[in-house]
């Protein structure tokens, strides 16, 4: 028996969201839709400008470990933050919902990461992020025995920016493959994909990772090529599981020579998608690790990911369990 369900790996980040027209972009140099690094300077600037904002905690990992929790999973997470006040609001926040969060935070600079994400009228996200004290998470912040009692353990791409932390998730595969878990990640964004082809398309034919997320962008991106079909394939043959969203398309789940598609959850207007595929992870995550069929599994994160853009902000407002069982996903 397993402590955790799912134990999550990522950039520990404060969200400031605010609304913004497309023209802030533009006079601003934000790459809309995508998630710009940003130093500590720009972070300020770009704080100064903002209009009204929600801060919440998030971080794409974190995220997903919350939307775990939020279905009733048991989920701990791995983060860097330091012992400053955003710091202690993500504790809270993580220990609030039920996450299992012990990593040891930073005294004294960088400060805790915060990403401020500008959200435009469509409801797409541009994603300004200052790492700060996330580019310190090492191998030292591997707590074995948390991995060795996940089911599986699941990390963002984007945490192969800070350098030190690839020992630390290599670690973590080594640790759970000893120990008869599983090892998942996330493609995050089609720029780190490009930052980070060779390395990935490693982590999954070298078997480091069984489970692959990605969206229809991050896909074409990972195999440099326009034929979504034929990056479907490639992905199917180097990855033991692979599930890629398609925003209102729906998703397909690869496995062996099966693809299976699931529909994408009606809804009436779309608010904000940050965190879309972070929950359609949690759902898909938690089924997985539950026991249901990869159809099922894919339901319950089409349910996650469409509800989550319904609202500002990547933490679920009412409990996902509930809106399972009332949607018949869950009995």
């Amino acid at each position: 028996m397993a402590t955790f369900d799912v134990l999550t790996i990522g950039n520990a980040i404060v969200d400031i969201l605010s609304r913004c027209e497309d023209d802030f972009l533009v006079d601003n140099g934000i790459a809309k839709g995508a998630m710009n690094l940003i130093d500590a300077d720009r972070a300020e600037l770009l704080y100064s400008r903002m209009g009204p904002a929600i801060e919440m905690s998030g971080g794409s990992a974190g995220n997903t470990a919350a939307g775990v929790a939020s279905f009733g999973g048991k989920a701990a997470y791995f983060g860097k933050i330091s012992s400053d006040q955003l710091g202690e609001i993500f504790t809270h926040d993580m220990h609030a919902i039920g996450v299992h969060f012990g990593t040891d935070p930073l005294k004294g600079f960088p400060p805790t990461a915060r990403s401020m994400i500008f959200v435009t009228p469509d409801g797409e996200r541009s994603m300004n992020t200052y790492l700060g004290a996330c580019v310190e998470l090492g191998i030292e912040d591997v707590d074995a025995a948390v991995v060795a009692e996940s089911k599986v353990t699941y990390f963002e791409g984007y945490l192969w920016d800070p350098p030190r932390a690839k020992e630390a998730i290599r670690e973590c595969a080594r640790i759970a493959h000893a120990n008869g878990r599983e090892m998942s990640m996330t493609l995050s964004d089609s720029f780190c994909v490009d930052r980070y082809r060779d390395e990935f398309l490693e982590l999954m034919r070298s078997k480091t990772v069984d489970i692959v997320f990605a969206n229809r962008h991050e896909t074409l991106s990972l195999y440099q090529t326009s034929d979504f079909d034929l990056a479907l394939t490639l992905l199917a043959a180097d990855s033991k599981l692979a599930v890629v969203t398609m925003g209102e398309e729906g998703s397909i789940i690869l496995s062996g020579d099966r693809r299976i598609r699931v529909d994408a959850l009606k809804i009436n207007s779309v608010v904000d998608t940050t965190g879309a595929g972070d929950l359609y992870a949690a759902g898909f995550l938690f089924g997985y690790t539950q026991g249901f069929e990869l159809a099922d599994c894919g339901r319950l994160g089409s349910l996650a990911a469409g509800l989550i853009i319904q609202q500002m902000g990547p933490r679920s407002l009412t409990p996902l369990r509930q809106a399972a069982v009332e949607a018949g996903i869950i009995l």
